[in-house]
């Protein structure tokens, strides 16, 4: 429970509210996270927040939308934060070996799974086709578009952007995330899908990709839940029978599917 000091090393103003901080030790590290896991990320005199991990370093992708994120979004090299972790349960990348991995990401739901493409890619042989679908609100939301402009340009990676309504200079689809993916062809059986986004969005995916015989087993997405002790003890991230922070943050969609079915109040 006690914060392992952290130095800024580098800072990437990724969009508008969003920024990608990597951190480096100042004494002794944290354990390396798995991919899929968060840290608990402390901002001096604020307070702390669960941050997913979108890259080595480790680096975090922060968007700035209440009071701790906002602070964290504003440090820039060389300030210290706390950090403790990792926890959580991972993506289990290597299930998907041999077989067609399906990556699907809502706005800030392409952070926890950046490096699951960048796991693929690294060992790209074990897999089998790869297909990256990207929703955000307008264009210039979109979460590290450099990458996304490199993962495009390579002819073993199929890349689809969609926006939420129509914007000038954009040719790309417009609409949810759930259009593009209803309209892949998918060998059921040998595909691996991972998803991350708002839970509306995880559903509604999952209920596409169940619509083209992929068990739920298959279907891999990341919960999100107020997470303050980050070990299964207060109790703040409960939904249902899970601790989102121990449990969790990613389930398969045997496991979630009933979960999100329970509509939000």
């Amino acid at each position: 429970m006690l914060p392992v000091p952290y130095r800024v090393s580098g800072r990437v103003v990724e969009t508008a509210d969003s920024v990608t901080l990597r951190l480096e030790p100042v004494h002794e590290p944290v354990g390396e996270a798995k991919l899929g896991q968060f840290m608990m990320l402390y901002a001096h005199g604020v307070g702390e927040v669960a941050i997913s991990v979108s890259g080595p370093g480790p680096a975090h992708t922060i968007r700035a939308v209440g009071a701790v994120s906002r602070a964290l979004h504003d440090l820039v090299p060389g300030c210290v934060v706390g950090v403790r972790g990792p926890y959580g349960t991972s993506w289990d990348v290597e299930d998907a070996a041999g077989c067609d991995v399906v990556i699907v990401a809502g706005g800030a739901g392409l952070c926890p799974l950046r490096p699951v493409l960048a796991a693929v890619l690294e060992d790209r042989d074990r897999y089998r086709r790869l297909v990256v679908v990207a929703g955000a609100r307008a264009p210039e939301e979109f979460l590290f578009p450099h990458e996304l402009d490199s993962w495009t340009r390579r002819h073993d990676v199929e890349v689809i952007r969609t926006v939420d309504r129509p914007a000038a200079g954009w040719s790309g689809p417009v609409g949810f995330v759930t259009k593009p993916l209803a309209a892949l062809a998918l060998d059921p059986l040998a595909t691996r899908a991972f998803l991350c986004g708002p839970e509306p969005m995880m559903r509604a995916c999952a209920e596409v990709l169940r619509e083209k015989q992929m068990p739920a087993s298959a279907i891999r997405v990341s919960l999100e839940r107020a997470m303050k002790c980050g070990i299964g003890l207060c109790g703040h991230c409960q939904l249902g029978p899970l601790l989102v922070c121990r449990d969790g943050p990613v389930v398969d969609y045997t496991v979630a599917g009933p979960l999100l079915a329970v509509k939000e109040l």
